[in-house]
């Protein structure tokens, strides 16, 4: 059963708000992807919370996980590609759906970020450099890539960082952990098996483990501090695009919040490396 016939069933029994949400979205499935939730409340004239509640009525975390289960069953877009180009898009088409569905995405997850989940992550990443310890990054496939972009931030700042892509590594580096290192996890999916199996082993060790990865996943039940990074796209049809440019986002924004946590001898530093770096680079005649 698809998730709009799904809707038409449940259409019933849902209390009237939820009802107009229900509507709302039968209406034009297509156009519901790229709405927030304020955007979609507005159009059905009901609170934000009643959207909300309306996806967990449906048995969805919330209205990410909802349009992702949409996305899926609209099976729009090109497959293993992108999820908005389709077959015959020209240059203009492709600029404009790609731009577009990253701006909606990161507007979402700005409207809808757990604040407390990133100042825990933060607090957890100075605690990890002021004791002098070790903070390690995990990821698989694309997902490795954005490890390989947070290790090199925070590599900067002078901290004892390490990027693991392999998962034979990943086991070795947390089976060496202490308690007061950290892991950072990325995972579009959050069901890697290489994943999961690194961050029970970090728990076994009593470092913090950090998740940043879809919400209602195991990885993000096995982590201590889990980060929502939820998106319409699914990945399991789509090339990770729009998840992988969230990910490196929710890293800058660690890597700034940490930066200031560290205080004012960090720009000293940071000024140092880039005036070293100043010789690397052929000068203008």
């Amino acid at each position: 059963m698809s998730l709009t016939d799904q809707i038409q069933r449940t259409l019933p029994s849902l209390p009237a708000a939820e009802q107009r949400v229900a509507q709302a979205l039968l209406a034009d499935p297509r156009a519901a992807l790229a709405r927030t939730v304020a955007e979609l409340a507005a159009q059905a004239r009901v609170s934000n919370p009643t959207v909300v509640r309306f996806c967990r009525s449906l048995g969805f975390a919330g209205w990410a996980d909802f349009k992702l289960k949409l996305a899926g069953n609209l099976g729009q877009g090109l497959p293993y590609v992108h999820q908005s180009v389709a077959p015959g898009d020209g240059s203009r088409a492709v600029v404009d759906k790609i731009v577009e569905q990253v701006q909606q995405t990161l507007a979402d997850f700005r409207q809808q970020a757990g604040l407390r989940p990133l100042e825990q992550a933060s607090q957890a990443l100075v605690r990890t450099i002021r004791a002098g310890r070790r903070i390690e990054f995990y990821g698989v496939g694309n997902s490795g890539i954005v490890a390989q972009d947070a290790q090199h931030k925070f590599f900067r700042m002078g901290c004892h960082t390490a990027a693991y892509a392999d998962g034979h590594l990943q086991v070795m580096g947390a089976t060496l952990l202490l308690p007061e290192d950290c892991v950072v996890v990325f995972s579009n999916s959050g069901r890697s098996r290489d994943l999961l199996d690194a961050t029970e082993l970090a728990h076994q060790q009593k470092a913090t483990t950090v998740a940043i990865t879809a919400s209602g996943s195991p990885l993000a039940a096995a982590a201590d501090i889990h980060i929502a990074a939820d998106h319409p796209e699914s990945y399991e049809e789509y090339s990770p695009m729009v998840s992988r440019l969230l990910h490196l986002v929710i890293v800058d924004i660690l890597a700034t919040e940490v930066a200031l946590q560290l205080g004012p001898d960090l720009p000293a530093r940071l000024h140092a490396l880039k005036r070293n770096l100043r010789a690397k680079r052929y000068r203008n005649e």
